[in-house]
C-alpha cells in the first residue's frame, strides 16, 4: 500500500517531531525493557552523570566497550556502551575529558559517535535493541538532526538499507540534498510502506477508496493524520 505523498505540513502545520532523546542522559528506558530485551532487562546498568561512582563504572564500561574485552557483539551491549559515553561526556564536560577519564585508546571520535546514537530519539533505538538497525548504520543516522534521521532509519526497515547506504545517505543529506532524492537513488521511495490489515478492514477500505475515486493510501493517510495530529 502506498501514500501520495501528503503529509501533515502540506496544510502548513507545525509538526515537531522529538528527534532527540527525551529521557534522561544514561537511564535504561529501551534496555530495560522487558518487551524489547527479555530476561536481559534486568540486567540493565544506568549511568547517572551526577554521581562520581557511577561516572567512575561509565569510564570503565567506555574502555571496556571500545576495545571489546567483554566481547558482546550485540545490540544490547552497544547500547550500553553508548550510553556510557553519553553519561561519561555529561558528567565530565567535555568529550576530550571524556576519552582521557576512559583512558586506554579511547578517541574523542569514539566517544562522540556512540554518545549521538544514545541521543537518538526512543522510537529509534527501540529498533536498534531489537536487531533491526544495526548499531554501526545507528552512528550514521545521529549524523543527521531533525526529522531526515527518522526517514534514514524507516528506510533501514523498509527499503532495507545497507550500513554503507546509510552512511552514503547520511553524508548526502548533511551536504545539503533533500532525503527524499537520497533514498530514491538507493529505490527507496519515503512514505512506501506494505500493510496487513484484517479482511473486512481491507475489504472496506478499498470499497470506500473506490467510491470516493482516491486511493487506498490516501484514505489511509487522511485517518492517520487525524489520528495522530488532531
Amino acid at each position: 500500500m502506498t501514500d501520495d505523498n501528503r503529509s501533515p505540513t502540506d496544510s502548513g502545520e507545525d509538526l515537531t517531531l522529538p528527534a532527540d532523546r527525551e529521557e534522561p542522559v544514561g537511564e535504561p528506558v529501551v534496555r530495560a525493557d522487558p518487551a524489547i530485551t527479555g530476561h536481559r532487562a534486568h540486567e540493565a546498568v544506568g549511568f547517572d552523570p551526577d554521581d562520581p561512582e557511577s561516572i567512575s563504572l561509565a569510564a570503565e564500561t567506555v574502555r571496556a566497550f571500545s576495545e571489546n574485552t567483554v566481547g558482546a557483539e550485540d545490540n544490547v551491549y552497544m547500547l550500553r556502551g553508548a550510553a556510557a559515553c553519553a553519561a561519561l561526556v555529561r558528567g565530565v564536560g567535555s568529550y576530550k575529558e571524556a576519552a582521557e577519564r576512559a583512558g586506554g585508546d579511547v578517541s574523542v571520535s569514539f566517544i562522540r559517535k556512540w554518545a549521538r546514537v544514545h541521543d537518538l530519539p526512543q522510537g529509534i533505538r527501540r529498533h536498534v535493541a531489537r536487531g533491526h538497525i544495526a548499531p554501526t548504520a545507528a552512528k550514521h543516522i545521529a549524523r543527521v538532526p531533525g526529522p531526515d534521521r527518522f526517514d534514514i532509519a524507516w528506510a533501514v526497515l523498509d527499503g532495507d538499507l545497507t550500513v554503507r547506504e546509510v552512511r552514503q545517505v547520511a553524508s548526502e543529506v548533511n551536504d545539503g540534498r533533500p532525503v527524499a532524492e537520497a533514498l530514491a537513488d538507493r529505490d527507496v521511495r519515503l512514505g512506501r510502506l506494505e500493510l496487513s490489515l484484517p479482511p473486512d478492514v481491507y475489504r472496506e477500505l478499498r470499497r470506500r477508496a473506490s467510491i470516493q475515486n482516491r486511493t487506498p493510501g490516501d484514505l489511509v493517510g487522511d485517518v492517520l493524520e487525524d489520528y495522530f495530529f488532531d
